[in-house]
């Protein structure tokens, strides 16, 4: 279980793990020509056409801006990031969003993080170089730093700057997210946290 006690700050992932969101991949995809099982932001990478690298994005954007204004908090995570900043923890986002759209999910939800990184800032994860700039910035070892996500590139992110990964499992409906009379304890953000060693991905 995760303890603010073993780590010295936290980075977290925002989609689906510090928000609600609606983004309908499979719909933006059809919309830029990007087959399903492909990664979009490679996809747009690897169009050779300026133009249509340019469409593309601006269609991404698009949407990303529609998903953002529908944003709302993931249950127990505005509290989590309280106690966090009441012990003192820095805290910061490392998201795959460009920076408008993030900074509309900010705001609208009043996230009090200001330390933020966006794909216009840094290569997107799973590259780790977002990640290590925030360690290098906080003065602290990566190992004693959490980077908090629900994806496979957020688990893979946090192992490539050998960071602790702890995944988040909105959906975990075990026995320890039960109260007494045996329903879900939404609130429990803590709980829905599983620490991924390098060798489980």
């Amino acid at each position: 279980m995760f303890k603010f006690i073993n780590v010295s700050g936290i980075i977290f992932d925002l989609d689906d793990t510090l928000v609600k969101t609606q983004l309908d991949f499979k719909s933006l995809k059809q919309d830029i020509g990007c087959p399903p099982s492909a990664d979009i932001l490679s996809f747009i990478d690897s169009l050779r056409c300026p133009i249509e690298q340019l469409k593309a994005n601006e269609t991404v954007l698009a949407h990303e801006i529609q998903d953002a204004r529908s944003s709302f908090w993931m249950p127990g995570a505005e509290k989590f990031v309280q106690d966090a900043m009441a012990l003192g923890l820095p805290l910061a986002i490392v998201t795959r969003n460009c920076r408008e759209a993030t900074m509309v999910k900010i705001e609208q939800n009043n996230i009090p993080i200001s330390l933020v990184l966006t794909r216009e800032d840094a290569p997107p994860k799973p590259d780790p170089t977002a990640l290590l700039h925030i360690a290098d910035n906080w003065g602290i070892t990566p190992p004693n730093i959490a980077y908090i996500g629900d994806y496979v590139y957020d688990i893979q992110a946090a192992h490539n700057a050998n960071m602790q990964a702890w995944l988040f499992d909105a959906n975990d409906e075990s026995e320890k997210n039960r109260d007494k009379e045996g329903l879900l304890k939404t609130g429990e953000f803590s709980r829905k946290l599983r620490l991924i060693h390098p060798k489980s991905t």
